[in-house]
């Protein structure tokens, strides 16, 4: 019996085998992970850790001694660069391993600028696992000058812990607006004063046209002529499904490795979970990147592996932590014709309510648990308040609705 191997050793594939051992799986369990640490936590990269105020070994999900404890055969170090579905076997290094069913958990990967434009300088950056946080963290001092490309949340994480750490940062978007394709106006608007007001050079609609220097970046030149000089440059321009390993092997890629219901892939004996697996969903399919989908889906195909036959059907949440803000997002906001702003009961606090006609699909709350943990059950419960009275309603009559 060559048992489960599971093939990306991030937060989607320890879930999933902790799962399988909790569920009652005794045959062998193999999990391979290509950087040389096991797996860890990814948001406190941008924030805690890179600010230096977390251990690395904090970072880590499980200790090292749980996965000789339930008997997972941890592999570090161990990059998996083909897929042999006939002989069912996959490759790393010098090494074939079989399988009785393999498991694709491989994540997702950032977005790079082209080397045309300067992005093999020294001091380029993104911002995706620890060895690019060791790698930027002794630049990060006071007065050092930072350019932040790209205008999501992971671009403005980082702008938020560098100006707090008394970095000079400019941050350019190339769209017309920062969060253009996550968030409404009414939080782009939020979260561009605030940085604003910590100090940040927020440029919209400035396109970056190239870096300039020797072996490390020394300015960037925008497509409006400005000149930006930097000591070091990072890049939050997005990420995308880690897919090549699918694709070499054969399988339907569609947005992510396309898998049915229960997380399988094309090849029966093959599955995928986490932000690289996309799934059937309102008639289309669905790739959702953040912690909690990597937890919940990977355990959902881990009780499928076992015979559950549960389809996946996600409540997506999503956090954010710039300054002292916390940003919570619950459900998805694709297709809103209207936002209610709602005002909440402290100073600054503030919810944006998304809807679709007159059915609610999303809510972002800034400092606002209450107003959040609302949003969230009446999205669970399939209850849309009257965007019409929601301004002024009193959140405990819309839990009583």
């Amino acid at each position: 019996m060559s048992g489960i191997v599971v093939a990306g050793a991030g937060q989607a594939g320890l879930a999933l085998v902790a799962k399988l051992r909790a569920e009652g799986y005794h045959g062998p369990l193999k999990l391979l992970g290509e950087e040389a640490w096991p797996p860890y936590q990814r948001p406190p990269l941008s924030k805690k850790f890179l600010l230096g105020d977390l251990a690395r070994e904090r970072l880590y999900l499980r200790s090292r001694e749980f996965y000789a404890e339930h008997d997972i055969d941890l592999r570090l170090g161990a990059r998996v660069e083909a897929i042999d579905r006939e002989a069912g076997t996959v490759t790393f290094g010098d090494e074939a391993l079989a399988y009785d069913r393999l498991v694709l958990t491989t994540g997702a990967t950032p977005r790079r600028l082209p080397t045309a434009i300067g992005g093999d300088l020294g001091n380029v950056f993104t911002l995706r696992g620890i060895d690019d946080v060791d790698a930027m963290a002794p630049l990060f001092v006071p007065g050092a000058r930072l350019l932040v490309v790209g205008g999501g949340y992971i671009g403005l994480e980082a702008a938020a812990v560098a100006a707090r750490s008394g970095l000079k940062v400019t941050l350019i978007e190339s769209a017309p607006r920062i969060l253009g394709r996550v968030a409404a106006k009414e939080t782009a608007d939020y979260f561009r004063a605030l940085h604003r007001e910590n100090g940040v050079d927020l440029r919209e609609g400035t396109r970056l046209r190239r870096l300039l220097g020797g072996k490390t970046v020394e300015a960037a030149e925008l497509a409006d002529g400005a000149t930006v000089y930097v000591d070091l440059v990072i890049v939050g321009i997005g990420v995308q499904p880690a897919t090549a390993l699918a694709e070499e092997a054969g399988l339907v890629v569609d947005n992510g490795i396309a898998t049915d219901a229960f997380g399988r892939t094309a090849d029966p004996a093959i599955w995928a979970a986490g932000d690289c697996a996309s799934f059937p969903n309102a008639g289309g399919r669905l790739r959702l990147e953040s912690v909690q989908n990597a937890i919940e889906h990977a355990e959902c195909v881990a009780r499928n592996l076992l015979g559950a036959e549960m389809p996946y059907r996600p409540e997506p949440w999503f956090w954010s932590d710039q300054y002292e803000v916390k940003l919570q997002i619950a459900g998805l906001n694709t297709g809103y014709d209207r936002v209610v702003v709602r005002k909440g009961d402290r100073e600054g606090s503030v919810s944006h309510w998304y809807f679709t006609g007159r059915r609610f699909i999303a809510i972002d709350a800034m400092n606002d648990p209450r107003a959040y943990m609302t949003g969230r059950r009446l999205l669970g419960a399939g209850i849309s308040p009257d965007p019409d009275d929601l301004a002024a309603a009193d959140l405990k009559t819309l839990t009583a609705a």
